[in-house]
């Protein structure tokens, strides 16, 4: 530890490299997190400046990793049963799909690689060169232009083997290492997308993974830039062919017809690669994303195009679900948005194992299950009857990602069922138990009320309360909004509230949470006149999950009421489980607090008018006490909605801004927010300050709400002056959550320079009797510093004259 300008400097160093997580690395100091560490590309030194004074205390400092907050001793986990892990045994398995999307296609299927260098493109998202390797899946026979997806593995190791000598470098690999092959690791879903006559690539991001460690965003905008690389390359050899294939590919690839699939860190980057396409005029044409188990350090959002957002329940490595805010932040971030979004939550599945480079027995570099435990009682435990092997999860995640793009990219509507929440589910997906939650597109969806904001006065009857929270009430030490949805230690179990490490104050999904004593409650929520015919909607459906502190299980009755008062009632447990407590013990991450599907066919309100609906209730009727979570009600039918890049919308900027730190007093240090160009609409984005801010550094947090016709907005950072000599401050300025407008630059990067002299230091003339054993030399420092100063002399033997000091950084 040092002291740097108004903070202190944490550097850990250890005797091992750390692990490659997709998860961020934090230092513990005494037991507790206090942030993200850079973690430097040799993987054994971690440092972040803080100005938490429980640095002068440390006792302990310790690596710890944002997905394993709250989990108790080490990766033992989830030692217990929980109350509801026998239903969740033998739940309720939706119909089968006529269709299976995991079955082989009547095309064979031809591979390729290509490798153009371990350091062929300079991406400046981490300002290092990269590997352009891939390999490619092709339907043999396939006539025209075929759709395109493109894969993107995630944060794993990048080399194996034995090293010979220390590397100057991580990437390339040094003598003695391989790269992993990560990017080979999808094959059953490429295949099973090429069998039905899709073009197919999986790409390597190896170096990025290298580097990825102390860059300001973790890599998402280098993973994206990687994407849009191929992309071009891709747009080359399908129109003019060269490289390594020649004219094999000149006209046979569809390049305004793209899919995306990202798979932990990488499912952050195409969701990024999506904007930023966007944001460069949408020069391809991706029209679907699928981030599997992806991190969302960040906040982003991705409107326009079809997205799926796969969560593995027994991830051990982003345990707390984060890709569940691209959701979330997503569903109305943009007016008029037309594309169709899902979640599909997998219970049984890990975080490594969709890929077959990173499990056990199937990889070439060795690999792990990332949910640590043999035990038999967890939900989670390799040995658990619930739990998916390898291949069942593989082949789960083979169905849902053919099936997604399948329905996306290629139209095959008999797909449909399978995403939108009616639990449909693929044969291949075998066993497994899959909870999807759906937002239809707009052209075939009627929202009721998101349930997001205070019911007007009269809406709530009986012994009943609705309060809209959001947020988590004492998370292990990081930023929270006032009003809270839970109150947790192991806010693992919470995907819906827990803060970004990057945008840590934006505020997390508003809810509905009603609370209950009687059987008399009711939430009634009115119709108005031009909404009152729902004819053409298939089903009336919300998200709802039962309160952690109520009981496991709990029930509410669904009432619909026409003009002349004839009224259908529906109990919720009769059509879903989405009021059943998610399976585990109160530990460890579990059980997961997710809001789920609760899905009322119309067809099934017999007697009510449905060309005047006027209102829907939601009743406290089925148990006498109680307290769930509700959220987005609406009318909908599936659909495939229309999907493109958003390039219409205006792209929100953040400047770069470099200032000298200055003797006394504050000043301002002016980032600008720009827009594109004006809009029409109210367009809002959360700004925050982020990373080694100290104290000279202010902390800001704002909402900046640009007006029809406004297009910049000026954020002021306090900087604090002094004269002490100390280091730059590098930190960055946070946009996060945009509603009407897409993110282009969305990290502005702040650098105060400190402009201090550095202090002189002087050894004056030792002095000592003989008998005196020890001879002081007095040192002087000529000003305070916030640097630790060395000393290095030598004694030469009859001389006693020391040799001239110098002043070194100790790191």
């Amino acid at each position: 530890m040092r002291p740097v300008a108004g903070g202190y400097q944490l550097t850990l160093r250890l005797d091992a490299p750390a692990p490659m997580r997709a998860s961020l690395p934090l230092l513990a100091v005494n037991g507790k997190p206090i942030g993200v560490a850079r973690q430097a590309p040799d993987q054994r030194t971690l440092t972040l400046v803080t100005t938490d004074p429980a640095v002068l205390k440390a006792r302990d400092v310790r690596l710890v990793w944002s997905g394993d907050l709250g989990k108790s001793e080490g990766r033992n986990r989830g030692q217990a049963a929980g109350p509801t892990d026998a239903d969740w045994l033998k739940a309720k398995q939706g119909p089968l799909l006529k269709d299976d999307p995991g079955a082989p296609g009547k095309y064979q299927v031809a591979t390729a690689e290509y490798d153009l260098g371990d350091e062929a493109v300079y991406l400046p998202g981490i300002k290092q060169r990269a590997e352009v390797r891939g390999k490619v899946y092709s339907p043999r026979g396939a006539l025209g232009p075929r759709p395109l997806v493109l894969f993107l593995h995630g944060r794993h190791q990048y080399c194996y083997g034995e090293e010979v000598d220390q590397p100057e470098k991580p990437w390339p690999c040094p003598v003695g290492l391989k790269p992993v092959p990560s990017f080979r690791g999808y094959d059953a879903p490429a295949e099973a997308l090429a069998s039905h006559g899709y073009q197919v690539v999986s790409i390597s991001a190896n170096a990025v993974n290298a580097y990825d460690g102390d860059v300001y965003d973790s890599g998402a905008q280098a993973r994206a830039e990687l994407i849009l690389d191929h992309l071009a390359l891709w747009k080359k050899w399908s129109t003019t062919g060269g490289g390594p294939f020649g004219r094999q590919f000149v006209g046979k690839v569809n390049l305004q017809n793209i899919g995306l699939m990202g798979h932990s860190r990488g499912g952050e980057g195409v969701a990024r690669a999506a904007v930023l396409n966007a944001d460069r005029g949408g020069q391809y044409g991706i029209r679907a994303v699928l981030p599997l188990a992806p991190t969302d350090f960040a906040r982003a959002t991705v409107p326009g195009v079809a997205m799926s957002v796969l969560l593995p329940y027994c991830d051990g490595d982003v345990a707390d679900l984060q890709g569940q805010t691209f959701y979330d932040d997503t569903r109305y971030s943009v007016s008029g948005d037309t594309a169709p979004r899902s979640t599909v939550t997998v219970l049984g599945a890990n975080h490594n194992f969709f890929n077959t480079e990173w499990t056990p027995g199937q990889s070439e570099a060795p690999s792990s299950d990332d949910w640590f435990g043999e035990e038999k009682e967890s939900p989670c435990g390799a040995k658990y009857a619930g739990r998916l092997t390898a291949k069942e999860q593989q082949a789960v995640g083979t169905a849902y990602i053919a099936g997604f793009f399948r329905l996306q990219l290629g139209q095959e509507k008999q797909f449909l069922p399978q995403f939108d929440g009616s639990d449909s589910r693929a044969a291949s997906a075998g066993r497994a138990v899959v909870r999807v939650v759906s937002q239809a597109p707009l052209v075939s969806r009627r929202d009721v009320n998101a349930l997001d904001k205070a019911l007007p006065a009269g809406a709530v009857t009986g012994k009943a309360s609705a309060e809209v929270c959001a947020g988590l009430s004492e998370p292990s030490g990081r930023a929270t909004a006032t009003a809270t949805c839970m109150t947790t230690d192991d806010w693992a179990n919470a995907p819906h509230w827990g803060a970004s490490w990057y945008a840590a104050r934006t505020p997390t999904t508003a809810v509905t949470k009603l609370k209950w004593t009687g059987k008399d409650g009711v939430l009634r929520l009115n119709l108005p006149a031009w909404q009152r015919d729902v004819r053409r909607f298939a089903a009336l459906s919300f998200r709802a999950a039962p309160d952690p502190v109520g009981a496991p299980r709990t029930d509410l009755s669904v009432r619909v009421v026409d003009g002349k008062g004839r009224a259908a009632v529906v109990p919720v447990s009769t059509v879903s489980d989405a009021l059943v407590r998610m399976p585990g013990s109160d530990s460890s991450g579990l059980p997961k607090n997710l809001l789920r599907t609760v899905r009322i066919p119309v067809r099934s309100l017999k007697g009510v008018d449905l060309r005047d609906v006027r209102v829907v209730e939601l009743r406290t009727d089925r148990v006498a006490s109680g307290s769930a979570y509700v959220s987005d009600v609406a009318f909908s039918s599936p659909g495939v909605g229309l999907s493109a890049p958003a390039r219409l919308l205006p792209q929100l900027s953040a400047s770069n801004v470099t200032v000298k730190e200055g003797d006394k007093g504050t000043k301002s240090m002016d980032f600008w927010v720009t827009m594109s160009r004006p809009s029409i609409r109210t367009v809002s984005v959360y700004v925050e300050t982020n990373g080694d801010l100290g104290t000279a550094v202010g902390d800001v947090t704002r909402k900046l709400v640009f007006k029809p016709g406004q297009v910049r907005q000026k954020v002021s950072v306090p900087v604090a002056g002094n004269t002490r000599d100390s280091y730059d401050l590098p930190f960055s300025l946070v946009l996060s959550a945009p509603r009407e407008g897409l993110l282009n630059q969305s990290f502005g990067h702040g650098l105060v320079l400190d402009d201090d002299a550095t202090p002189t230091l002087t050894i004056g003339d030792g002095t000592a009797s003989e008998k005196a054993g020890v001879v002081r030399f007095p040192v002087k420092l000529s000003a305070p510093s916030d640097k630790i100063v060395n000393l290095m002399g030598q004694l030469k033997d009859g001389t006693a004259v020391a040799v001239k000091g110098t002043i070194t950084d100790n790191d």
